[in-house]
């Protein structure tokens, strides 16, 4: 339901083998597989180009059929509009007849070519990540304090927001926390640590180190990851994404909501943990892709540049009523003022509009 638990390559290496085991169980078995898809709301649960996702599914996952649940502020953006939406379906329609139509044996050969020279690279960088991401998110003392401080998540709770609680318990564990306010929260403060957090040092460490039967050289291995992103779809959709999420992503913002961090020694470990591991990942994205950010879509380029203008507003506005909100809530006699929380409420959804793949 979400990468929460290991982070944003960790979760899609390990989705992208269990598909593959699934297709070799039941072609053994001779039963027809059909796959379950959860698409849209964040990159961290399935968001990102469905087009795209479909063809980079692993050979005889997409056999003449899928089935998915598109959900989040997607829907509205997807078909509201009939024309829209009938595109949409088209693209759907399109990604699965060409999977299917794809020669089975060669789409298979050149799958397990890509697997057996390309796997140990994926294993490596999948460990390191995941190891980066939860050496932050579980066992950096004060974190789970961090995240409900800099980001909108009690607010998000208190409006009751989505159709269950946003965490299993009462208090304050990350464990507990259901997918969808998690990955929200991280987008309303446009960090969208979901969608990239532990890439660049996994990119960096199998860089500098390598895997075993890698090659030996920096440079061949540099060559080696600029060979996946470019031929294997499984790993150009997963820059892709990230990508994409990065281009939403706004440091300069995410200060200001790391400045409701009351504990200034807290605000800065954690704030220069996120920002380091930022840059990171922006620079080993551009090795690999020799680009700048978005330089291939210049249309999503122009539409996010021309969306900006109307989101950071409001999260420079919204980081303020957080601000005047939480203070009041210290105060037992002081009655917490409606017209702020409405306020919230609408900074929530315009951000969440704006950015499109956020919840």
């Amino acid at each position: 339901d979400s990468n929460k638990d290991g982070g944003f390559l960790t979760s899609n290496w390990s989705l992208y083998q269990a598909e593959r085991a699934l297709v070799d169980v039941f072609s053994t078995r001779n039963v027809r597989l059909r796959l379950f898809h959860g698409r849209g709301g964040s990159v961290g649960r399935g968001g990102g180009s469905s087009f795209d996702a479909i063809l980079a599914q692993p050979p005889g996952t997409v056999a003449g059929q899928i089935r998915l649940t598109e959900q989040g502020e997607v829907i509205q953006s997807k078909y509201k509009d009939a024309e829209v939406g009938r595109w949409h379906l088209e693209l759907l329609i399109a990604a699965t007849l060409e999977s299917s139509l794809a020669p089975r044996a060669e789409a298979t050969s050149a799958e397990d070519a890509h697997m057996a020279h390309h796997g140990p690279a994926m294993s490596f960088m999948s460990d390191t990540a995941q190891s980066t991401y939860r050496g932050l998110v579980y066992d950096t003392p004060g974190f789970a304090d961090y995240f409900f401080a800099a980001t909108p998540i009690s607010e998000i709770a208190g409006l009751n927001i989505g159709s269950r609680p946003a965490s299993r318990k009462k208090g304050q564990r990350i464990e507990d926390l259901r997918a969808i306010p998690w990955g929200f929260s991280w987008a309303q403060c446009r960090l969208m640590l979901t969608g990239w957090y532990g890439m660049g040092s996994a990119i960096e460490a199998y860089l500098e180190t390598g895997a075993p039967d890698a090659p030996r050289s920096r440079r061949g291995r540099l060559a080696q990851l600029r060979e996946m992103a470019r031929d294997w779809p499984a790993f150009r959709t997963l820059l892709s994404n990230m990508e994409m999420v990065l281009a939403k992503s706004d440091l300069a913002i995410a200060a200001r909501y790391a400045q409701l961090v009351p504990q200034r020694a807290l605000r800065e470990r954690i704030f220069g943990a996120i920002s380091a591991e930022h840059g990171r990942t922006l620079a080993m994205l551009k090795l690999l892709t020799q680009r700048e950010l978005l330089a291939d879509n210049p249309t999503l380029q122009i539409a996010l540049r021309e969306r900006f203008a109307y989101i950071d507003p409001l999260n420079y506005l919204q980081v303020d009523l957080i601000r005047r909100h939480r203070a009041v809530q210290k105060n037992p006699s002081a009655e917490v003022d409606k017209r702020v929380q409405r306020a919230i409420h609408l900074t929530i959804n315009g951000i969440a509009a704006g950015l499109r793949n956020s919840g």
